[in-house]
C-alpha cells in the first residue's frame, strides 16, 4: 500500500512544519498527504507520548482536521532499534511510516542520523528491510533520502538498497547534503534514479511556483511532488497545482487564496500554537512564518515589520484582532476550527 493517490505531498520541516503548520496548510487544499517532522530513534523504544507529541494526528486515525493523510517519519541508524520503535508507531495505526535519509543538519549527522547514511546504502537497505518486517503489511514504510551526502555517487544504490528493502515508495530531495539548501535543485538526478529503480518516486527541491512544479514535472517524469518551503511561502501553491491539474481535464477554476484568506489562517495559527507553545517562543513562531509568506504577499512585508519588535503575545493577539476577521471567507468556512 503506497498512496498512490497522493499527487502533492506535504514535506516534513524540523522547526518549522509541525502539526500546527500542518492543519492550516492542508485545510487550504490541494495536499493528499503530509509527512511528519523526525522522530529521534536512539538506543530504546519510545513511549506513546513521544509519538504523539510529534504527531498529534495520530489521535485523529492519523489525519489532520480537514481529513488528509499523515505518514509518521522516524530518524535514527539502528535497524533493530528502529524497527521495535516502528512497531509500537504502527500499534498507533499511522497513515504511514516514512524513514528520514536526508536531514543535513550537523548535529543529526554528527550522531549517524539523516543524510550522513547515503554513504552506507547496504545499511540504508538494512533499516528499511527490518521496519518492513516490523510492521504489518497494511501499513506503508516510505523513504525519503537526498542525492548524497558529499556527492551524488551513491543515489543510484541507495535507491537500488530502499527499493530492494521493500519500500512502498520514495521521496527524493535533489541535492546532497553538501548543497544544503542553496538552488538550484538537480531534478535531472531524479530522472536517472527512475531508470535504474521501478519503485514509485516522488519529487523534491526548489518547487515555489506552479511554474516550478510543472517543470520539475517534466524533467523528473514524477507526477507526485513533495512541497515544503514552498507551500509555507505560498499555502495556495498545491491548491494551484491541483486546480490546474483539474482544469487540464476540464475541471472548473477556484478562487486564488489572498491576503484575506491567509490572515484567517494566521489567526487560526496564533490560536493554535497557543495551546501547545510556551509564551516566549509563541511571537517567533509567527514571524517564522511570516518571513517565509512575505516571498508571495506584498502585505507579509508589511505585517513583519509590524510585527517585528512585538514579543508580548497580549500584543500580537491584539495586532490579529485589528486585521479583522474573516466573517464570509469562503476557504475560512470549509475549515474545521
Amino acid at each position: 500500500m503506497s498512496n498512490l493517490g497522493a499527487r502533492i505531498l506535504l514535506a516534513p520541516m524540523e522547526g518549522l512544519l509541525d502539526h500546527t503548520l500542518r492543519d492550516m496548510l492542508t485545510r487550504v487544499g490541494g495536499v493528499d498527504m503530509c509527512v511528519s517532522e523526525f522522530i529521534r530513534v536512539t538506543n530504546t523504544v519510545l513511549p506513546r507520548r513521544a509519538f504523539i507529541r510529534v504527531a498529534p494526528e495520530l489521535l485523529n486515525h492519523s489525519r489532520t482536521l480537514s481529513g488528509v493523510p499523515v505518514r509518521v517519519q522516524l530518524l535514527g541508524s539502528d535497524p533493530v532499534c528502529l524497527a521495535d520503535n516502528a512497531a509500537a508507531l504502527a500499534e498507533l495505526a499511522p497513515a504511514g511510516i516514512d524513514l528520514n535519509f536526508g536531514c543535513p543538519a550537523k548535529t543529526v549527522n554528527q550522531h549517524r542520523g539523516g543524510a550522513v547514511l547515503l554513504d552506507e546504502p547496504e545499511l540504508v537497505g538494512q533499516i528499511v528491510a527490518a521496519v518492513r518486517r516490523a510492521v504489518p503489511a497494511h501499513i506503508p514504510v516510505s523513504a525519503k533520502m537526498r542525492l548524497g551526502f558529499n556527492d551524488d555517487s551513491r543515489a543510484e544504490d541507495c535507491a537500488l538498497a530502499i527499493e530492494a528493502a521493500g519500500a512502498s515508495d520514495l521521496v527524493v530531495h535533489a541535492r546532497t547534503k553538501a548543497h544544503g539548501y542553496r538552488p538550484p535543485a538537480y531534478w535531472d538526478r531524479i530522472a536517472d534514479l527512475r531508470q535504474h529503480v521501478r519503485l514509485p518516486m516522488v519529487a523534491n527541491g526548489e518547487i515555489w511556483t506552479l511554474s516550478d512544479a510543472l517543470r520539475c514535472r517534466a524533467v523528473t517524469g514524477c507526477d507526485r511532488l513533495m512541497i515544503g518551503r514552498g507551500m509555507v511561502a505560498d499555502p495556495g501553491l498545491a491548491l494551484a497545482i491541483a486546480q490546474h491539474d483539474a482544469a487540464a481535464k476540464g475541471g472548473a477554476q477556484s478562487a486564488a487564496v489572498t491576503w484575506l484568506h491567509i490572515v484567517e489562517l494566521m489567526r487560526l495559527f496564533w490560536q493554535g500554537i497557543g495551546l501547545r507553545v510556551a509564551p516566549r517562543h509563541r511571537a517567533g513562531r509567527l514571524k517564522q512564518w511570516l518571513n517565509y509568506l512575505r516571498r508571495v504577499y506584498p502585505e507579509a512585508q508589511e505585517a513583519f515589520e509590524q510585527l517585528r519588535l512585538l514579543h508580548d503575545p497580549s500584543l500580537i493577539s491584539r495586532w490579529l484582532a485589528a486585521q479583522g476577521a474573516l466573517n464570509h471567507n469562503p476557504i475560512a468556512e470549509e475549515m474545521p476550527v
